[in-house]
């Protein structure tokens, strides 16, 4: 059940060029998530927030440069390093293709942040759904350990990056005060 919330302002693109983005980036959240965007089922369950700030400031100025601020959010486990990655650049592509610029001029206007919802903390129809919950209904109801092995492998990297910045601290001799 991916959610996007995006913020750009009103006249940013043409009605038909949003229509376009808005898709594009529906179908590269779907993906990103290991799921197949012709599934009417992702689809559906896909939910896309368009806000329009009613300015933008820079350094305390306002300005007329148009930004993109694009937060997909999906349950933990769901992302790893290289597909948050991944999910970024197509993203930034989408946004470049929408404005029919060069990647490198649209690039620093769009800011994207890749977000996972703890698990357990995604609610939805009533009732908290949990990774396997969520992967049994878009991927099918055989393949919820396949949404357990996701979530198992996110926690352990999780704990290896936490292990290791112990550890680093420790040998840096860096002690926490009270």
């Amino acid at each position: 059940m991916p959610m996007i919330d995006a913020l750009w302002p009103e006249d940013a693109l043409t009605p038909e060029s949003e229509a376009r983005l808005v898709k594009e980036l529906t179908d590269i959240l779907i993906k990103a998530e290991g799921y197949d965007p012709a599934s009417p089922i992702a689809q559906r369950v896909t939910v896309f927030h368009l806000h329009r700030p009613a300015a933008i400031y820079i350094g305390g100025e306002r300005t007329n440069t148009m930004r993109y601020r694009i937060i997909p959010s999906a349950p933990e486990g769901q992302y790893t390093d290289e597909s948050r990655r991944r999910l970024v650049r197509h993203v930034t592509e989408a946004v470049a293709r929408a404005e029919n610029r060069p990647f490198d001029d649209v690039a620093p206007r769009v800011w994207v942040f890749p977000t996972e919802i703890p698990d357990g903390a995604w609610g939805t129809r009533g009732a908290i759904w949990t990774l396997p919950d969520i992967h049994a209904l878009l991927a099918g109801e055989s393949e919820r350990s396949e949404g357990v092995g996701r979530l198992a492998r996110r926690r352990l990297e999780t704990a290896r990056i936490t292990l290791e910045a112990a550890r680093g601290a420790a040998s840096a001799g860096i002690t926490s005060k009270p």
